[in-house]
């Protein structure tokens, strides 16, 4: 079968090619699942550098989460359509996957939709529920807000009742965000700090979520307002910003590190509870995933150059 290899860690995807591979066996607690969609992360892109927490042995083919229809597995009739949290190997013509990983795809969803949901939602719920903790009509500022994990946490918070300000480098997609998800305001980043102390009342952001670090980072602790939390999710800035303790000290804000898999790997029935929850939402109908492109797999490159230039205002998929 094909597959997306990662053989040798380079900035320019040098190191990565589409390859022939064996196909995986049925094994015990396994789902064989046929890949239909792929969804293309951040830290898909991260890991093909080596810059990823997660730095699997080479060689390896990444791919987090994928969604397709069952080839062999306990729990599932074949050919159910399904999604699945795979970590790594989405990537590929045919996935293995523990069953506890594997669920029904909601029928509304389509196999790109469905592939949208896991990672990025998760994050997002991990971020605003269990840590952000809500409370009704407070402001979330929302940065990096057209990116996969971005909509998802723009998309969660309006199903929470937060109010929400959407930030971006571009104007152009934040239009399109905004047609088709209800924001409070989108604004430009860096530059939104005096905006958002107007908007709300002098006080400041409640919660901030931030998977862009840099001087986003730097510029939301200006702006967060006395008790609130900035939520630390990434760094596609590419730099990992400081902050002084003087600052959360005397405006009384909490800085919080986001990581949504290891948080359910800590804590297993609350990661239980997570992913029931996203996927609850998403039976409803009350997210909504976009899909900004879907690529075959044999243009994975031209994936992979979109996510890193940010050019995309929902999530990436690869189809093999």
């Amino acid at each position: 079968m094909k597959a997306l290899v990662v053989s040798a860690l380079s900035p320019d995807l040098s190191g990565t090619a589409l390859a022939d591979v064996p196909e995986p066996q049925e094994a015990a607690d396994k789902v064989l699942i046929r890949v239909r969609a792929a969804a293309l992360n951040y830290p898909d892109l991260l890991m093909t550098r080596g810059e990823y927490q997660l730095k699997p042995p080479l060689p390896f083919t990444p791919g987090m989460e994928v969604a397709g229809e069952v080839l062999a597995g306990d729990g599932f009739a074949a050919g159910t359509a399904v999604v699945a949290g795979t970590r790594l190997g989405g990537f590929a013509d045919v996935v293995a996957v523990d069953v506890a990983a594997v669920r029904a795809l909601p029928p509304h969803l389509s196999f790109a939709q469905g592939a949208a949901v896991g990672a990025a939602y998760l994050t997002a719920y991990v971020a605003l529920v269990r840590l952000g903790a809500p409370r009704p009509d407070e402001w979330l500022l929302v940065h990096g807000a057209t990116g996969g994990v971005g909509l998802a946490a723009v998309d969660l918070a309006h199903a929470l009742g937060a109010r929400v300000i959407a930030t971006s480098r571009s104007p152009e997609k934040l239009a399109t965000l905004a047609a088709d998800y209800p924001v409070a305001a989108t604004l430009p980043a860096p530059g939104f700090r005096d905006a958002v102390k107007e908007l709300t009342g002098g006080d400041g952001a409640d919660m901030v979520f931030d998977p862009v670090g840099g001087d986003v980072f730097d510029e939301s602790t200006r702006c967060i307002a006395f008790g609130g939390r900035l939520l630390v999710v990434g760094f596609t800035s590419g730099r990992i910003a400081t902050v002084s303790t003087n600052m959360p000290l005397i405006k009384g804000f909490s800085v919080i590190g986001v990581r949504a898999g290891e948080y359910g790997r800590r804590f297993p029935d609350r990661g239980r509870e997570n992913l029931d929850a996203i996927w609850s939402l998403a039976a409803s109908g009350r997210i909504r995933p976009r899909v900004h492109a879907e690529y075959p797999l044999a243009d994975w490159r031209a994936a992979f150059d979109t996510m890193a230039r940010s050019d995309m205002v929902g999530k990436l998929i690869l189809v093999p």
